[in-house]
């Protein structure tokens, strides 16, 4: 896949700095996670969940990646924007699988996809416990159609 096609789900911006970059001047394999997690706590926080002083804003807010897969496409050199595209392609009781993909900013390029699960927690038992009913009501409009 070379073009993002996807209309649904929420676009946020990034940018890659220079010190994202390996020696060859190729984005780092490690900073596609970091920029897919940086612009989905971008797009939850516009959202109101986010963390405040230390502590979730919401209940929701307390959740942890459990599994990460990416499959690279086409290197991005150098500096500059790019695009994180991502969407819920499943909402279960107290998981979320997230699709996402990693494009060039005029969206002609993918240079990466893959999916990451999130899992929501209960503070106190570091147990799995369900998304409240406003926290899915938000993730509603994430959803792969």
């Amino acid at each position: 896949m070379t073009t993002a096609v996807h209309t649904y789900g929420a676009v946020v911006p990034q940018a890659v700095h220079f010190d994202d970059l390996d020696a060859m001047g190729i984005l780092h394999n490690s900073r596609y996670a970091v920029l897919v997690e940086r612009a989905t706590v971008v797009w939850w926080a516009e959202h109101g969940v986010s963390f405040t002083g230390g502590r979730p804003t919401t209940p929701d807010a307390f959740n942890v990646v459990r599994e990460y897969q990416i499959t690279f496409h086409t290197p991005i050199r150098g500096t500059g924007e790019i695009d994180i595209r991502f969407w819920l392609n499943h909402l279960g009781t107290t998981s979320a699988e997230y699709g996402f993909q990693v494009t060039s900013a005029d969206a002609r390029t993918v240079h990466a996809e893959g999916r990451r699960i999130n899992v929501r927690l209960d503070p106190t038992t570091m147990r799995p416990a369900p998304w409240t009913p406003e926290g899915r009501a938000i993730a509603a409009t994430l959803q792969r159609p």
